[in-house]
């Protein structure tokens, strides 16, 4: 006799359709599972049985075997738990196979029966629909994520029994109802504009940087409140569309980071110490790393040139393509990096070159090596550069005693806002901004005034520009044209773009 049943499996970005196929036959009791299994899923011969047996089910005493097909895919995870336990059911005929038509099970059983949540649920829910399976069962703690797909039937499972009394409809289990898909963020938590004392112009950096998603580089003192910057930047990103969501959600689900609905853009923050493959991704199993977990949002880097020189080169590809593509011998996926580059850094190890009220202690040889961990090359990948100064002691008491109220940061979200609608708008799509333009829209889709294009021709010759850089003051230079609601670019918009790009 044999049985089938269906389910999936996470496949690198993408999912993968499982065939879950049984059969008994006559023999010394013996309970096999082939299909290039690794080890997460021959242990499935314990928690299946136990489930079964716990739940007050039968197990045949016979000789099983479960093949997963296609046996060429190599299968990772106890996300087969639950299908392969409905296929021993059919097999011993406490289910029939017109029970699970058409449908599609996925979840981790524990020993007593219940469903345990899986990562990477919306690559599964997704691979279902692709191939025509549009009743999906998984556990409950699942159904939030899963909910951003649309044209599918989600039932939340929170056991074994529960489950087969649906299927033999004596207890129906009701799909959810009045998820919440796409929600706004009402609360912001962490430092905003209106904290920070002084420095005018690095606010006024950060919120271009924003509008446009340039990257950009904070470079100061100890103590000017580089950090304190970028965090700020934190509460400036613009809510995420329900496609954005499903983005960011779907790679959080991957990384195991969560079981919820990302409803907020990411802000990730990794230690200088980080390894290259946790900020880049990997692994045996080829995982997303902290640039694929920063998708739609920002990837922060404190203090950049602390990080080891290898970390911060592998950043130069994905900086460029807006993706990541890994490479390991059992596993090869690729992963959207669309993120914005918040970085710091100080201006030699001891902090205060060029600082009037404090003397730099460092060597020469000492300060050129500092200063060369960023190469040239990932240097001229970065759209902005803007360098603070120690806010005097004076100030910071005056500032001190005013009200402290959201006026600042709230005036630079709508700015920022409507910044982005005007991009939204000329380009006709909501997820692209002017960051992501190639040299050859930028040339077909920007317009420059006259005296704008003289600079920029001046400005190239004398500053000897690559290419890159050339097109990024161009697309820096629009994106300041949108805070204002300029038409086109203007002198004054490429004179402060020019200005960002110093080093």
């Amino acid at each position: 006799m044999i049985a089938k049943t269906y389910s999936a499996i996470p496949y690198g970005y993408d999912g993968h359709l499982v065939e879950v196929e049984g059969d008994v036959n006559k023999g010394l009791p013996a309970f096999n599972i082939v299909g290039m299994a690794n080890k997460t899923i021959t242990e499935a011969r314990e928690r299946v049985k136990s489930a079964l047996l716990n739940s007050g089910f039968t197990f045949p005493d016979k000789k099983v075997t479960v093949n997963l097909a296609p046996a060429g895919l190599l299968k990772d995870g106890s996300y087969l738990d639950l299908s392969i336990a409905l296929t021993i059911m059919i097999l011993s005929k406490q289910l029939l196979q017109e029970n699970v038509q058409e449908k599609l099970f996925v979840g981790e059983l524990s020993l007593n029966g219940d469903l345990r949540p899986v990562s990477g649920i919306i690559n599964i829910v997704e691979s279902a629909r692709k191939n025509g399976h549009t009743e999906i069962y998984l556990p409950y703690q699942n159904l939030d994520q899963a909910s951003l797909i649309p044209g599918v039937t989600l039932i939340g499972v929170k056991n074994l029994r529960e489950l087969f009394l649906h299927l033999k409809g004596e207890q129906i289990i009701k799909p959810p109802a009045n998820i919440v898909v796409n929600k706004t963020k009402t609360d912001e938590s962490g430092p905003i504009l209106d904290h920070i004392m002084g420095q005018a112009l690095a606010k006024r950096a950060i919120a271009i940087a924003i509008a446009g998603h340039h990257n950009i580089l904070i470079s100061g003192p100890p103590g000017a409140g580089k950090t304190l910057l970028a965090r700020a930047a934190a509460n400036l990103l613009p809510d995420s569309s329900p496609e954005e969501q499903i983005a960011i959600t779907k790679i959080y689900s991957l990384a195991g980071e969560t079981n919820s609905i990302m409803h907020e853009r990411p802000f990730r923050s990794p230690h200088h110490t980080a390894s290259q493959t946790s900020i880049i991704g990997g692994g045996t199993k080829a995982e997303p790393g902290e640039i694929s977990l920063a998708h739609l949002g920002v990837l922060f880097l404190d203090e950049i040139p602390e990080f080891p020189r290898s970390v911060l080169e592998a950043l130069r590809q994905p900086l460029e393509d807006k993706r990541i593509s890994i490479s390991r011998v059992n596993s090869k996926t690729t992963y959207p990096a669309d993120f914005m580059l918040i970085a710091t850094m100080n201006p030699c190890p001891c902090g205060y070159l060029g600082d009037p009220t404090h003397e730099c202690t460092c060597t020469q040889s000492q300060i050129n090596t500092y200063q060369k961990k960023l190469s040239g090359p990932l240097f001229d990948r970065i759209d902005m550069n803007v360098t603070v100064s120690k806010v005097e002691n004076a100030e910071l008491r005056n500032s001190s005693k005013r009200h402290v109220s959201n006026t600042e940061h709230t005036v630079v979200k709508n700015k920022i806002t409507e910044a982005i609608e005007r991009q939204h708008a000329r380009y006709g799509r909501t997820d692209f901004y002017n960051s992501s333009l190639s040299s050859h829209q930028v040339s077909t889709l920007l317009r420059l005034t006259n005296s704008a294009e003289q600079l920029l021709s001046s400005a190239s010759e004398k500053l000897n520009l690559s290419a890159r850089s050339y097109f990024k003051i161009i697309k820096v230079a629009q994106t300041i044209a949108d805070m204002e609601g300029a038409p086109e670019i203007d002198l004054p918009h490429l004179t402060e773009a020019l200005n960002f790009r110093k080093r």
